[in-house]
Parts: C-alpha cells; structure tokens; sequence
C-alpha cells in the first residue's frame, strides 16, 4: 500500500510483504528435562490443577445433591472425564511459542460447557432427574478454577523467564533479513523463552548474485548446515528455528529437520507467505501435498457487525454510566489551567480518512515547539518541553484522557479495538519508510490496540508497532478484543504515557 494526500483523505494504495512470523512444527524425539515452568513438566502442572478445579466443582454440587431425597450425584460425576477428555481432544494443552496456558483458557470453557449439556441430556435420557442449575453450578466453579490455575501458571513461568532461569537456546537457520529480526526480537523480549545462540547458515554458492542480507542482531554466524550437530551440541541448543536463507533451497531443509528430530530439538519454521497466514487459515492436502487454505480478515462480515454494535453499546454505555467521572474530570481541567476542555487533533483513520480524535486536554494551551522524533520511533507521550499540568500528568498516567474518544466511536470514525491512529503527517512519512505501515489502515483506529497493550506506547519502535498491529487485524476474532480490553483495564494501574 502507499498513502497519497488530499485535503480529507488520503488514498491507500498497493500491498506490501509482512513482518515475519513463525509456523511451529513440532517434532517428536528425546526431550531434555525441564523445570515445573517447561515442557511436559508445564503440562503435567496445568493437566494437575485442570482436574483439580473439575474434582472440586463436581465434589462441591455433588455433596449437595446427596443431601436431596430425589436426585443422585452420580450423573453429574462424569462431567470430570468429559471435560477432560474434551480438553485433550481439542488441543487444550498445546502451545507454541507467544502463547501460553491461559490463551487456550476459551477452549476449556467450550469443554466444560460441552461436558455440562453431555451431564444433563445424559440425565434426562436415563429418566433420572434433570438438575441443569446444579450442573451449571458444578460447571462454574470448575471453569474459574481452571482459567484461575491456567493464569498463576502462566504469571510464573512469564516471570521465570524474565529472570532469565528458564531459557532454552536456540539457533536460526538463515542470516537474512527475517533471521536477524528474530533474533532481536528473543533478544529484547525473554518472555519468549528462547535464547539465540548463534545463526547457522550455508556458505554463499558462486552463482548467488547478492551475499545473504546482513542486520545488526547481536548474534553471530556460528557455522553452516553441514556443521549443525556439531553446532548443537557446542551450543547446547534445543530449539532450531528456520528463516529464510538466501543461500539454501528448500529441498535442502527437510534433511535438517530430520537431524533436529534426531537430536530431540523442537523445530520452529517461518513459512513462505507469511504475511498472508493468520490463524483462520486451514490445512488442506492434494494427495501428500499440504496445502493451507487462506482466509483473510473480512471487513464487513458478520462477525464485523457485531464488533460494530457491540462499539456502540459499550460507548453508549460509557458515556451514560462514567457520565459523573467525565464531569467531574471536565471540571478539573477547566479550573487547573486555561484553555478548552477538550483537545482536538487531526489522525488519520480507516481507509485513509481524516477526523479530530478527541481528548481532555492535559497540556497548557501555549506554542508548542517543532517536534521531531527519533528515527524508527513513534511520536507520543511527552513531545519536547513538558507542557503537561497538574491534571495533565493523572490523567495521562491513567489513560483517561482518552476517555472523549467515546464519542469518536459512536460517530463510526474509532473502534473499541484496533490500531492506534497517527497524525497524517507522520503517517505519510512512515508509509514511505516503514513495511507494511499502510496495512493498518484496513480497519477502523481503536481507542486501544494489541500493541499498546504488548507494552508499545508513546515514541517506541514504529517497526514493532506496525507488526504488532497487523497481526491483530490478521488475527482479529471478538475473543481477541475481549483479551485486549481486559488487558487494557489492567494496565490502566500501571503508569504510563499515552
């Protein structure tokens, strides 16, 4: 895409590749021990607290059925099984790198959900009593317990990690661009679990044209293809993720892999189109060819409409019910400094169109100096000299500045969730330099965003803004938004600049 400027809009045009993202390819093989935080061990402890939860909420309602003359609790001790069964059918203890217990807490809901009405259709069958409250009771009890034990699982392994006593090394495959953009991203973020020890790579053919693009990663060549079990074990590697190598065919791969199954590492592969890949897309075959079948983002699908509506209720209701708090927040602006309430600046929303975000205004209403942000950085936050006031700096750190931009989206130019919007002038010139920038603009600017929630606001990386941006809307799904907001609430406690 390109943005192309005119007075209230500005055009998008063409397409450009994405950010690299990783397809996980489990292989079977010897595994090393791990710690309770890693591993078969963290699925041991997740499968241990699951059955817990489920125990406790069948032993909870059953102990009062069996107080009850007419009912038997012993239909309801099934949903215990069923759940569980269900849970390990549909991948409930599955997880990839980015990914943690608690994103697969939806599909333990849908489980026990499923077990509940399995419970109760099986009592009503064998002419025992239906009791759908107490089942429900049951199910309730045991879906907090399971999500409960999923998100304390999942904060202490995240914390482990970012202390740095649960690493697993890794080697990459490639010393391109994609290669070493991985390679920074392990670097900077230790949540991930994975350490880069090294790039391996085949030494560059004669008839190559171009050498293999080189990045400042941090992370060095450390042999080629032909040296990787020795290079594993030197390393004491036992992750091996393949990026793109401008030296190596693809048909050079499959061997690699082979030997990383031999050697009992876990293998990560960055797929070809990886830009185009999101998690609707499906697996398909041609006799023992693997396909995957696409299925892009629909802007006006159903699922679209109701993201719409549910905007304009919950901003409807925002208004109504945080009308005191809005007064009250107007008032405090208006008799700390001089100048309007609200805060009026052109960005630039879906579709290339133009419209005044609104915000309490939280700075003093004084020239501004000429504003230029570091190179790869976003502008935001404070801009130049600190023209916050008194009021200006609370309602910053608690975001609820924001709060006007409610009115935002009950005009349809905002969204609950989406992509934070830029003023124009920086998005043209970001468009110009940035990949993929323009891609943001398929859908409408949030009042919040994944990246902002993934710790991107006010002048970071506009790189990682970007990517983060777009595999949101690649990956949009109304349970996307709910995890955004529920973070959102969170991070509201924690200072911060918007």
């Amino acid at each position: 895409m390109a943005l192309v400027e005119s007075d209230s809009h500005i055009a998008v045009t063409a397409e450009a590749p994405a950010p690299a993202a990783t397809l996980e390819v489990k292989v079977r093989g010897p595994r090393p021990r791990t710690t309770i935080w890693e591993g078969r061990s963290m699925v041991y402890a997740c499968l241990s607290t699951d059955a817990l939860a489920l125990l406790a909420g069948v032993i909870a309602v059953g102990a009062g059925l069996s107080s009850v003359p007419s009912a038997s609790p012993y239909p309801l001790l099934l949903l215990a099984p069923i759940a569980g069964a269900l849970l390990l059918i549909r991948g409930g203890y599955a997880w990839g790198i980015g990914s943690s217990p608690l994103d697969a807490a939806w599909r333990a809901a849908g489980a026990v959900v499923t077990a509940a009405m399995t419970v109760v259709v099986l009592e009503a069958a064998t002419g025992t009593a239906p009791h759908v409250g107490a089942v429900a009771v049951a199910a309730a009890i045991a879906l907090t317990g399971i999500v409960g034990g999923r998100a304390l699982l999942s904060a202490g392994r995240r914390r482990a990690r970012m202390r740095g006593a649960v690493v697993q090394p890794a080697l990459i495959v490639g010393s391109g661009a994609v290669a070493h953009r991985i390679a920074r991203r392990l670097l900077v973020d230790p949540s991930y679990g994975l350490r880069p020890v090294g790039l391996v790579d085949a030494p560059p053919r004669s008839s190559d044209n171009q050498p293999p693009v080189m990045m400042s990663s941090g992370v060095a060549i450390v042999g080629d293809l032909c040296d990787l079990r020795a290079v594993a074990a030197t390393t004491g590697a036992r992750h091996v993720i393949i990026a793109f190598s401008g030296t190596t065919r693809d048909s050079e791969l499959a061997p690699l892999i082979r030997d990383c199954e031999q050697l009992g590492l876990d293998v990560s592969v960055v797929p070809r189109l990886f830009d185009a890949i999101n998690s609707r897309s499906i697996y398909q075959r041609v006799g023992g060819l693997p396909l995957i079948g696409l299925r892009p983002t629909l802007r006006n699908g159903a699922a679209m409409r109701v993201k719409r509506t549910v905007d304009i209720v919950c901003a409807s209701l925002g208004l109504i019910l945080g009308a005191p708090l809005l007064g009250a927040l107007a008032l405090a602006v208006r008799l700390d400094s001089r100048g309007p309430i609200l805060y009026r600046q052109r960005r630039l929303g879906r579709d290339g169109q133009i419209f005044d975000v609104l915000k309490f205004r939280s700075m003093r209403s004084e020239p501004a100096e000429a504003f230029v942000p570091v190179a790869g950085s976003a502008p935001g936050g404070v801009e130049g000299d600190d023209r916050r006031t008194r009021v200006g700096r609370l309602l910053r750190r608690s975001s609820l500045d924001e709060l006007p931009q409610l009115i935002n989206i009950l005009r349809g130019e905002m969204s609950l969730v989406g992509p934070r919007p830029e003023r124009p002038e920086y998005a043209i010139a970001f468009a110009r330099d940035v990949n993929r920038y323009d891609d943001r603009l398929r859908v409408r600017s949030g009042l919040t965003g994944w990246a902002q929630v993934s710790g991107l606001r006010g002048q970071t990386s506009i790189e990682d803004r970007v990517e983060w941006d777009n595999y949101y809307i690649e990956h949009w799904s109304l349970g996307l938004d709910a995890k955004i907001l529920l973070r959102t609430v969170a991070a509201v406690f924690h200072p911060g600049e918007s």
